[in-house]
């Protein structure tokens, strides 16, 4: 992340410092638009963050109810042939296999709110197994890699966009959502192993390490007594069961999508009454860890939203779109379109208003191949810079290792299935 935020920031002072140097100084002041990108990013900053605490508060405290259900044991027994594949190096019923599960569940529906606090649990749960503190393990590696391509099928934000902008088919862009998604995932798996052999795990000795997290379990972790799981035709039924959601969200996901968040709390709260928690207290509970940990990923935040900013407010980004546009316009990645796959792991809510403007203008429209596309790009790819930031910001890891590298190949990856799909059907 040191050599991300000095490229950043660096790209962006040089920029600015051309362009001012090059125009009229009283007519043309960038390097006050810079300045004034800093001040406003790191206030966004801020208030995402402080937006973010309510969140983190709600889904945290219901995500302590399932814990104390033991809602995470039953999920990472039944999902345990694919996990404990994925993720040897984690004990099979380890809170942190539960944990992994909400959150990729989470992302499956579209539901990013959820999804952060979740994967945020995890990503601790993790950490409690890392032999070299502050330094990403290949388990954390991989699962961030998995967040930030994670298989959709509810993009439910992006529908809810397309059916205000008045599209004829809001849910349209489900399949090619999927099938990027399914195409990023993928990639971000091989990816994330392949990469792994080229940064090893160092210690602060400088010695390199076996990166074996279950070797190192803390003292303070206690571990339910290892069995074999549930048997292999329950975790088949169950991935039978997602797979029949596809042709549900296909055909009815303007229906689903406003059921979601509801319909998951109560399920919360019903599953903690069946197995005697005490709800409103462990609710509490989880809300206060809630709370610590929003704040403590605000000074991460500001960092890399603050390095964001000052890139788009120079230019930098403006000489990229119009350095690539004629090479990607070939490609079936046209111009207008070109500026949400750029920014789309940089910055949220910079590449939400840049689809917006899209779908609303009356000249291109949310039901054309470009509204399509970019709809498309918003559900299949991730802000992996603010992942980055909040996922490790939480704690405390300094060295990603090879998790931004991962984490962009799955961009790319998503960026040309999404291409690929919206040509096929809507090209």
């Amino acid at each position: 992340m040191n050599t991300v935020f000095l490229v950043l920031v660096l790209s962006a002072f040089l920029t600015a410092a051309w362009k001012q140097l090059a125009a009229d100084a009283v007519e043309a002041t960038p390097m006050d638009a810079l300045s004034a990108a800093m001040v406003d990013s790191a206030g966004g900053a801020v208030e995402l963050a402080i937006g973010l605490v309510g969140v983190m508060a709600l889904f945290l405290g219901l995500m302590k109810i399932a814990e104390e259900g033991g809602l995470l044991t039953i999920l990472a027994r039944v999902i345990r042939p694919l996990m404990v594949r994925l993720f040897p190096d984690v004990p099979a019923e380890h809170p942190a296999m539960g944990a992994m599960i909400l959150n990729l569940s989470a992302n499956l529906l579209g539901l990013g709110n959820a999804a952060t606090p979740f994967g945020i649990r995890a990503m601790q749960e993790l950490d409690k197994l890392n032999p070299v503190k502050g330094t990403a393990t290949d388990a954390m590696v991989l699962f961030l890699a998995i967040n930030t391509s994670s298989i959709t099928l509810l993009p439910t934000g992006v529908i809810a966009l397309r059916a205000a902008a008045g599209s004829a088919d809001p849910a349209g862009i489900l399949p090619t959502t999927l099938f990027a998604t399914v195409c990023s995932t993928i990639v971000a798996i091989i990816a994330a192993l392949t990469y792994r052999r080229f940064f090893p795990v160092e210690s602060s000795s400088g010695t390199t390490i076996e990166n074996r997290a279950h070797h190192t379990v803390d003292a303070a972790v206690e571990l339910p007594a290892a069995d074999s799981g549930y048997p292999a035709w329950v975790s088949w039924c169950v991935l039978g069961g997602f797979l029949a959601l596809i042709p549900l969200t296909i055909l009815y996901g303007q229906i689903i999508s406003p059921w979601i968040l509801p319909g998951l709390m109560l399920a919360f709260l019903l599953f903690g009454v069946a197995r005697r928690v005490r709800i409103y207290e462990a609710f509490v509970e989880g809300a206060k860890e809630g709370f610590q940990v929003a704040l403590k990923i605000i000074p991460y935040l500001v960092a890399i939203l603050v390095a964001v900013g000052m890139f788009r407010a120079s230019g930098a980004l403006g000489w990229l779109v119009s350095g690539l546009g004629g090479i990607t316009g070939t490609f079936g990645l046209p111009a207008e379109a070109l500026p949400m796959a750029l920014l789309r792991p940089l910055s949220g809510s910079g590449a939400y208003g840049v689809m917006a403007s899209i779908v609303n203008d009356p000249a291109i429209g949310p039901d054309s191949y470009t509204g399509y596309l970019v709809s498309t790009l918003q559900g299949s790819t991730e802000t992996t810079f603010y992942v980055l930031a909040v996922y490790f910001g939480a704690v405390q890891v300094r060295r990603i290792r090879h998790a931004l590298a991962a984490g962009l190949s799955a961009d790319v990856a998503g960026v040309i299935a999404a291409v690929a799909a919206v040509s096929f059907l809507y090209g």
